[in-house]
């Protein structure tokens, strides 16, 4: 007997009237007989049987008195066959959109987990479209491949829309997990003066929360994600709702000033460049913006009543520790500003002050 339920999924293609010829196999009675009891003519029992008619409302209820199962299972093997139908339409249109998948980091975002590995390139664009939330190639387009946002990249690499659309689109699934207050620009730069003092904590297990509660409280949702090759950036931040925000990091940072300077870079970039930032392939944001976020980070870090002193510092780690401490800052901070000012060389020993990170 056919199993009592309201679920079927085959994974070959079946018309509702293979079931029907099994029953009436399992019946002994033929197909006239069929349509005798159910009220049908043949020549439409004909067509049931071969897919070309569907089970209305009304045939599911004969079928469920005559055949047994519900009526209930037989509109739901109708609309699942409909469904696979549709879905083996739109594999084969899907082939002409194959060459896309070249164009994003289809194996960074399967060995990730963002998405599965499918069985044919078809599938994997149906796949990676479920990914980015868009129906068609051309939806991707228009919405993802001059993706809305600002960011901080190195201008040593080319920079990829599918590898950057990819990443930022995992930030967005990733943050709409997390809960925010209703952004609160007042609230987010007292939250970031309160947050110079997490640049003392080495352990990302340990600051990475604090930060991500922190920064949730005032409506901003931060994510940490690697990102793949063909992304060069360091962060990014994108308005996702009118009152939540995300801002994202990559964790290219292998030592704590270049970490926390990103941060704050991005807040940056939040609190003086309003809701419309946007990020167009090979280009980040013109020099004033990304000057302006990057005077922003830097006077937060060390405020600009501080920074005659650091010329004073010379290559003492006695007084680099001790200036630092006195703002309440990681010393590691105070080497990464001295040496993008070109007071310290890059290859100096007091890089042992800052903290570096290898990131799961």
């Amino acid at each position: 007997m056919i199993e009592q339920t309201a679920t079927f999924s085959p994974d070959w293609i079946s018309t509702p009237g293979d079931t029907i010829l099994d029953l009436l196999e399992e019946r002994g009675w033929k197909q006239t007989e069929f349509a005798e009891r159910i009220g049908f003519s043949p020549k439409h029992v004909s067509q049931l049987i071969n897919g070309k008619s569907a089970i209305t409302e009304d045939a599911a209820i004969r079928l469920e008195r005559v055949l047994g199962s519900s009526a209930r299972f037989w509109m739901n093997r109708e609309s699942q066959y409909r469904e696979a139908l549709a879905r083996e339409t739109e594999l084969e249109a899907l082939e002409h959109d194959v060459a896309w998948l070249k164009e994003i980091p289809i194996k960074h975002m399967v060995d990730s987990q963002w998405m599965r590995k499918c069985k044919n390139k078809a599938e994997q664009v149906s796949e990676a479209l479920k990914f980015f939330g868009v129906a068609s190639v051309d939806a991707w387009r228009n919405k993802y491949a001059s993706p809305l946002a600002a960011f901080r990249a190195s201008g040593k690499f080319d920079k990829q829309p599918g590898a950057v659309s990819a990443w930022l689109r995992q930030g967005e699934r990733r943050a709409s997990d997390i809960r925010t207050a209703p952004f609160n620009k007042g609230r987010f730069k007292a939250t970031l003066e309160e947050l110079r003092a997490l640049t003392n904590e080495t352990n990302p297990s340990v600051f990475i929360p604090a930060l991500m509660e922190a920064c949730a409280a005032s409506g901003v949702a931060v994510v940490f994600e690697p990102a793949p090759t063909g992304c060069p950036v360091s962060g990014a931040t994108k308005w996702i709702a009118s009152d939540k925000t995300l801002l994202m990091l990559s964790l290219r940072h292998k030592t704590n000033d270049h970490l926390w300077f990103s941060f704050f870079h991005e807040a940056g970039h939040l609190l003086l460049h309003g809701k419309k930032m946007l990020f167009i392939e090979g280009n980040g944001l013109d020099n004033e913006q990304e000057d302006e976020a990057n005077q922003f980070a830097a006077n937060l870090l060390i405020p600009k009543q501080h920074e005659e002193r650091l010329i004073l510092l010379g290559h003492s780690a006695t007084s680099i520790s001790a200036f630092a401490k006195e703002l309440g800052i990681a010393p590691g901070i105070v080497i990464g500003r001295l040496q993008n000012e070109g007071l310290l060389p890059w290859g100096t020993r007091l890089n042992s002050l800052k903290a570096r990170y290898q990131w799961q």
